[in-house]
């Protein structure tokens, strides 16, 4: 049970990182 929420909250990190790394592209792309 332990390991299901560590991995469930590694996903959510990952998931988080990658939205970040999206973000700075578009804003890059926009020349914000």
């Amino acid at each position: 049970m332990a390991k299901d929420i560590k991995f469930s909250a590694d996903a959510r990190a990952s998931m988080m990182r990658g939205v970040d790394i999206l973000a700075d592209t578009v804003k890059v792309t926009l020349g914000l």
